[in-house]
């Protein structure tokens, strides 16, 4: 456990419970929690998330330890672990809610996010399209989908899904990992 005061990072980059997986296994990682940010109902839940109504975006709030990785890294981990050029969709998940959106919860942390995004851009044939906004309220989503793929690691999506996206995100962030 960590004595150094914790960060709070916030990312949505399709199904969370993708980006749950990727960053549970990364060093420095205190907390990971699926919810939902960026709307305009109160309380959503997923079935009113799912309708693209709420104006709502899956994501993943990170509590981590800034000494043991950075901001700028988490940014970077994050756009090279979805397509950030996709406009409100992921793979098959299509809707606002799967769109990909950095929430930053500092003025250091919005200046670090466009900076990384202006860096990675060199990475990708089309252009970032990550929303880069002041972060909102946060609501947690259900506990089912808490911890979602380390609970059922047998289920059909993340043997089709998670699997071959977190072998893919180990190979490529092998220095980050714990």
């Amino acid at each position: 456990m960590t004595t150094s005061p914790l960060e709070t990072a916030s990312f949505g980059g399709g199904c969370f419970w993708c980006t749950e997986a990727i960053f549970q296994e990364l060093q420095g990682i205190e907390q990971v929690v699926s919810g939902y940010s960026g709307g305009h109902l109160p309380n959503p839940d997923y079935r009113s998330v799912c309708t693209g109504k709420t104006g709502h975006a899956e994501l993943v709030q990170i509590q981590f330890d800034p000494t043991q990785i950075s901001y700028a890294d988490l940014v970077r981990i994050h756009l090279a672990t979805h397509d950030p050029t996709s406009l409100n969709r992921q793979g098959a998940d299509r809707g606002t809610q799967y769109r990909s959106v950095i929430f930053t919860h500092s003025p250091e942390q919005q200046a670090t996010a466009q900076a990384v995004v202006e860096e990675m851009q060199a990475n990708f044939d089309a252009p970032i399209v990550t929303q880069i906004k002041p972060a909102e309220t946060f609501y947690p989503a259900e506990d089912y989908h808490q911890n979602y793929y380390r609970t059922n690691p047998s289920a059909g999506y993340c043997q089709a899904v998670i699997n071959p996206k977190l072998s893919k995100a180990r190979a490529l962030l092998k220095q980050y990992l714990a």
